[in-house]
């Protein structure tokens, strides 16, 4: 199936592209990547009648750590998060996440910023992001808006990003003394969705954790922070294993998932608990320095 007529305008400024995008009045569209927008209009689940591709646009390639913020601009592919000497020594997390997201072709082009503007529950960055704090950064004809990863979600595919906003920059906090992540991801084939999906972040100081976030991808209609599960670990020893086993439990309890081709729900549920207890566990192994 072919996407329905539009529009297509190239701006080369951020200007031109709000311009553009209130003259759309809500039928307008931000593409980056395309890599999720261009499908659904082939399939005719969104017939946007101006499409604005911010390829053109200087500046929004940043990937960089500045003044203790990591920045990833709108126009930062997958692959280069992949291939990243920075987010490898320093975000291990984000590493994890990239080498298990879609395929390649979809990771030479599509965007972390698309990811989550495109609000899909299914979607690795938005769990990455709410795990690790991040500051979701937007212009609109009022100027500069910021959003918290943790509750930029508001139901399936739809996200606090407003129609007259376009998201530029996600800032992520540069990782403290002590601190680990990771994530983790089971997938029915390489390139699928997963069946389920945790990331993990502690800080740890003198075998104590100090800190904790836990995120769960794709079970429940939107990505979903475990603070009680998180919680449950302040103040636990690194070693404490039974500290572990409970944040599992406490994870796998907030779960939503429903059964389909991936598996069935009670299996999926499970699966939430025995990949936050694995998590946590390399995060461990990890903020200790045992583990790259």
């Amino acid at each position: 199936m072919l996407p329905s007529t539009f529009e297509y305008v190239a701006p080369t400024s951020l200007d031109e592209a709000l311009q553009a995008l209130v003259a759309g009045a809500g039928d307008a569209k931000i593409m980056s990547g395309g890599q999720s927008l261009l499908p659904m209009m082939k399939l005719r689940l969104a017939s946007p009648g101006t499409i604005i591709d911010l390829n053109g646009i200087a500046g929004l390639d940043t990937l960089e750590e500045v003044d203790g913020m990591l920045h990833i601009g709108a126009l930062v592919r997958h692959g280069e998060i992949e291939r990243s000497e920075l987010i490898r020594d320093r975000y291990p997390m984000m590493r994890d996440a990239s080498l298990h997201l879609a395929d390649p072709l979809i990771r030479n082009r599509g965007t972390f910023c698309g990811s989550l503007a495109h609000g899909d529950p299914a979607g690795d960055w938005a769990t990455v992001a709410a795990t690790l704090g991040a500051e979701i950064h937007a212009v609109g004809p009022d100027g500069a808006v910021v959003h918290s990863a943790i509750d930029f979600q508001t139901s399936m595919f739809e996200t606090q990003l407003g129609s007259d906003q376009i998201l530029v920059e996600v800032r992520i906090p540069a990782p403290k003394p002590g601190q680990g992540s990771a994530y983790l991801k089971i997938e029915r084939k390489v390139g699928d969705y997963a069946a389920a999906a945790v990331g993990v972040m502690i800080v740890v100081d003198g075998g104590t954790i100090t800190e904790a976030s836990i995120g769960l991808t794709n079970v429940g209609p939107l990505t979903i922070h475990a603070a009680d599960a998180a919680a449950s670990l302040v103040g636990k020893s690194i070693d404490d294993a039974a500290a572990f086993e409970e944040a599992g439990r406490l994870a796998m309890e907030i779960s939503e998932p429903s059964s389909d081709l991936r598996g069935p729900e009670e299996y999926k549920r499970d699966l939430v608990r025995v990949l936050t207890k694995r998590a946590l566990r390399t995060a461990g192994a990890r903020a200790q320095g045992k583990e790259a």
